[in-house]
């Protein structure tokens, strides 16, 4: 059983910067596959970005080039830093883990078995 939770939402003007944090607990960290997604009403829960156990690093075409997932295995902490946030990027963004993810369908939300419960970001002026 693994335990996730995040934080780092809020609310940020359009072209600034924030960055989610969360923390697993209840299994090795390091062996699992981790991932963000979001969720925007109306609208499907979109792979953001995901993490292989191994380092490989995948992202939506949608965040490519603004957002990085990256992992602390010392703080059993996964990261998302988003740059250049824009209105469309505001959702529920929630973190995903899982140890035998189909790590080729890494940014598929099927691929994970335990979430945590979401943080809200708002981009807005």
């Amino acid at each position: 059983q693994v335990q996730l939770v995040e934080s780092g939402g809020g609310s940020v003007q359009p072209g600034g910067s924030q960055t989610l944090s969360c923390t697993a607990s209840g299994d090795t960290f390091s062996s699992l596959y981790m991932a963000w997604f979001r969720l925007t009403p109306g609208k499907w829960r979109e792979g953001v970005a995901a993490l292989d156990r191994d380092g490989p690093d995948y992202y939506a075409p949608t965040v490519r080039g603004r957002f990085t997932i990256s992992r602390d295995n010392a703080k059993n902490t996964v990261y998302l830093q988003m740059n250049r946030l824009q209105p469309e990027d505001t959702a529920m963004y929630y973190c995903a883990a899982d140890p035998r993810a189909n790590r080729h369908a890494l940014l598929s939300e099927g691929s994970y078995g335990y979430w945590g419960q979401g943080t809200q970001v708002t981009v807005s002026a």
